[in-house]
């Protein structure tokens, strides 16, 4: 362990470790994890209980804090903070065409396979095992995260001493389809939103549309912008303050130069920053597995896309999507483009283990605190409180305060409910 930053009202420390790839063959391949340790600057900060950070995602790094905000303020007051870059993110082993060029396009998705929740889980813990192991430490999981946790809760739970949920209670046994199906519909409400809230929003998506229908219009890094992948600006509805900034940003996508209408450099660079499938590949290859149990996700929003024809590309009024992957997407994205079979051979698989031990959730005796957001456009309410139903020492604090990147805008705030829900304190 080394210190190597102090940063305003906390120390950070970082941790390597070498994990198996695949846990049924410990001696074989390994891969680095890489965890960043926060610990607050007040007197026996230092031996503070663990509280381990599951990113959302697939596929994204934990976040990189600058100072001792939100949540992570909250937190510092009784735990050392754990932020864990799940693998195959951030310094832990990362995967993109690059790292993975030397494998065939089977050999990639065996390889991937082992980038799921279950294999997180068992980093985390022998993690823990080495951080931690006469005493079980507690969870924060947003979103993808608590997906994570429920894997914890079902196959490790002697690991954990208590857990908190954001914006993240998974489908326990609804598959990919049933999901698709609730999210187009939960993105059309958002879409209905925004156009109520913007009424020249459809005017302007419009005319963009047709622009890139008659002009080759590249972005930055040289992908060739389409209509389908404008429809992808649609996954930030679903966040407080996404709304204003795609309006904002489709208000500046064109300008007249000495020809006619143009693509505004500006507006290409923004959406460049708005989207993150060129920068984050497995969030791409690995979304729709992620609710696969011995059973292939077979592009599940692409096919269910065909049951709302109000998403198509030509549309008489273009609709943004939402946290959707396309196949399209390995051909019009540069990044993504040299993964192309090794997506189609995880969309075709049929082996997925299973995530889920129903009858451990149901017996689950670790104090479990989550908050649903109501109108979240990313986790269906039903599924989450069908779900939170089934689960054992489960609270839930169920609200329409917040989208779902809520511990993002007011973390200090939630996670502050959730420690009082979990310990049977008055909420504030």
């Amino acid at each position: 362990m080394t210190t190597i930053a102090l940063l305003e009202g906390m120390q950070c420390h970082q941790h390597h470790f070498t994990l198996p790839l695949d846990y049924q063959q410990p001696q074989g391949a390994s891969i680095s994890v890489f965890a960043r340790e926060l610990r607050g600057l007040q007197a026996g900060a230092d031996t503070l209980p663990f509280l381990l950070y599951f990113q959302g995602g697939p596929g994204f790094g934990a976040q990189r804090p600058l100072i001792s905000s939100g949540w992570i303020k909250r937190a510092l007051q009784e735990y050392r903070v754990l932020l864990l870059d799940q693998r195959g993110t951030g310094l832990s082993t990362p995967v993109s065409y690059r790292t993975l060029a030397g494998l065939s396009a089977r050999q990639q998705a065996q390889y991937l396979s082992h980038f799921r929740a279950d294999n997180i889980v068992r980093d985390a813990e022998a993690i823990r095992r080495q951080l931690s192991p006469q005493t079980p430490w507690s969870v924060l999981g947003q979103s993808f995260g608590g997906f994570c946790i429920l894997h914890y809760l079902s196959t490790a739970p002697e690991g954990l001493k208590e857990a908190f949920i954001t914006g993240g209670i998974p489908p326990l046994e609804h598959d990919a389809d049933a999901v698709y199906r609730a999210t187009y519909r939960r993105v059309l409400a958002k879409n209905r939103q925004f156009h109520q809230r913007f009424p020249d929003a459809k005017k302007l998506l419009g005319e963009l549309a047709r622009h890139l229908l008659e002009h080759c219009e590249p972005l930055p890094n040289g992908d060739r912008l389409t209509v389908e992948m404008l429809q992808l600006l649609g996954i930030n509805l679903g966040m407080a303050q996404g709304p204003e900034a795609v309006y904002y940003l489709l208000e500046q996508a064109l300008v007249t130069g000495p020809e006619g209408k143009v693509l505004n450099p500006l507006f290409a660079e923004h959406f460049m920053q708005m989207l993150s499938y060129h920068t984050n590949p497995l969030y791409v290859l690995l979304h729709e597995a992620i609710y696969c149990q011995q059973a292939p996700s077979a592009w599940a929003a692409e096919r269910i896309r065909q049951e709302y024809p109000e998403f198509a590309p030509d549309a008489e009024a273009l609709l943004l999507t939402g946290e959707m992957v396309y196949p399209w997407m390995m051909q019009q994205i540069a990044n993504l483009r040299p993964l192309q079979a090794c997506a189609e051979l995880l969309a075709t698989k049929s082996d997925w283990p299973q995530l889920y031990n129903l009858p451990a959730l149901a017996a689950n005796t670790v104090p479990v605190a989550a908050a649903i957001y109501s109108e979240d456009m990313y986790v269906e309410r039903e599924f989450s409180l069908e779900t939170a139903a089934r689960v054992g020492n489960l609270k839930y604090w169920l609200t329409s305060e917040y989208e779902h990147n809520g511990i993002r805008m007011d973390g200090e705030r939630i996670l502050g409910r959730l420690i009082a829900l979990n310990r049977g304190e008055q909420l504030r």
